[in-house]
């Protein structure tokens, strides 16, 4: 009796340095996924590399690109190897992929920078989403991750800082720089990350999973039945189309593709979206501050929102405030005004699509999760390809306007896909005692 409270409190112990060490990890991902959106005003004016605005576009979708095959062959390889290396190896490679773009000489060898990184950023944020999904107190898987996601927008407000208080007497290419420092991020990682317990028992090695659970003296997760193989690649990906669960991963697929689309259309040229209108350099990257400020915001409330109610109703909402929110910022506002707008819409915009990776990540098996999450990002990083090159097109055309109004219809159409899932996932999901659909829920 005497030691449970013991257990519980390690348990959380192992469960907090799980989070805050994937948290720091996300950070550093959200600092170097948002540094290029954040510089590009000052990379367009100074004529930078002899970059267009046409150029840029395509740039932002190098990095995108990047993320997309990361996703897609990240979350497969981490079922197979393990969250934990795939995880440093993934800081490793996007941090010094920022190093070769502080040092190019030419558009190519920066656009091969930034496609490195986003091999790095893909694989990352569906790993660790796996990995925090492990170790998340049952019933609070959305939170957890929302809490997660946090730190993608934290990392966000840190890259504008940086383009405030570093470009400026430095000029762009020490922004980049400041990306490398995430390097000394990766021993610490690699030393105390805990592997996935489910991981560890999903791959046979039992005994490693049981010494980590003895140190921290938590209950090891379920086994599978002895004879069970553990998922290989192929079985790991058919699960997610057996029976009528390919409708279900369909829609989770199309409604991920217009919400990475809104995401990164937006990241990437929130700042220069905002100049176009007439606003001064200081406010449009106040702009930026003020989405991730916002992000963070939604995150916490969407997380907890989730959990009681499901994550793709949840998802489905917000998606449809979000699209009101980016449709308005189109519509020139006295500044004060528009300063709430551009928050309101971090706050929805952001937890919307964190909310399709948590529906993901909660419904999945623990031996193919990372492979669900990562197709699921994987597949919507070719939204997230066409909506930097998308921007950038509309504004070269002198369209900036037309920008906002494009990205808008991607949240509608991710909020008609992901209601679908939703209503689908309703009538399919086992009713609590009041008659509640238990979507989302451990």
């Amino acid at each position: 009796m005497s030691s449970s409270p013991s257990r519980a409190t390690r348990g959380s112990r192992l469960a907090l340095l799980a989070v805050a060490l994937c948290w720091l990890a996300v950070l550093f991902d959200g600092l170097d996924m948002f540094i290029y959106g954040s510089v590009l005003p000052h990379m367009l004016q100074e004529g930078a590399l002899g970059i267009t605005s046409a150029q840029a576009g395509d740039l932002g979708s190098y990095a995108t690109f990047g993320m997309l095959v990361g996703a897609l062959t990240a979350g497969t390889v981490a079922d197979r190897i393990g969250r934990k290396k795939l995880m440093v190896g993934c800081v490793t490679l996007f941090s010094l992929a920022s190093g070769l773009c502080a040092v190019a000489d030419g558009v190519a060898v920066f656009g091969l920078g930034r496609t490195l990184a986003g091999l790095g950023l893909g694989g990352l944020l569906p790993t660790a989403i796996s990995m925090v999904s492990d170790y998340a107190p049952r019933g609070r898987g959305a939170l957890t991750i929302g809490l997660l996601m946090t730190a993608h927008h934290a990392g966000g407000i840190l890259s504008a800082y940086v383009a405030l208080w570093v470009v400026e007497p430095l000029g762009w290419r020490a922004a980049f720089w400041v990306c490398v420092a995430p390097l000394l991020f990766v021993p610490v990682l690699a030393r105390l990350l805990p592997e996935s317990l489910s991981f560890l028992l999903a791959k046979g090695r039992t005994d490693e999973a049981r010494a980590l659970a003895d140190r921290y003296e938590v209950e090891l997760p379920a086994a599978k039945p002895s004879g069970t193989a553990p998922a290989s690649r192929r079985s790991s990906l058919a699960a997610l189309f057996r029976g009528g669960e390919w409708i279900q991963t369909l829609l989770y697929w199309v409604a991920s593709f217009g919400g990475l689309l809104l995401v990164y259309g937006v990241a990437t040229w929130l700042p220069t979206l905002m100049r176009s209108e007439g606003y001064e350099l200081g406010s449009a990257l106040t702009f930026v501050v003020l989405f991730n400020l916002g992000g963070i915001v939604g995150m916490l409330v969407a997380g907890r929102a989730s959990d009681r109610f499901g994550a793709p109703r949840i998802s489905a909402i917000w998606f449809a405030l979000t699209a009101a929110g980016v449709f308005l910022l189109s519509v020139r506002m006295p500044l004060t005004l528009t300063f709430t707008v551009v928050f309101l819409t971090g706050v929805f915009l952001n937890s919307a699509q964190t909310m399709i990776y948590a529906t993901v990540s909660i419904r999945s098996a623990p031996d193919s999760r990372a492979t669900a999450v990562g197709w699921t990002s994987g597949m919507g990083r070719f939204g997230a390809v066409f909506g930097p090159w998308l921007g950038g097109q509309l504004l070269a055309a002198g369209k900036g306007d037309w920008g906002f109004t494009a990205f808008a219809l991607a949240g509608v159409s991710s909020m008609v896909f992901i209601g679908l899932a939703a209503l689908r996932g309703a009538r399919r999901a086992p009713q609590d005692s009041a008659g509640r659909a238990l979507i989302g829920a451990h």
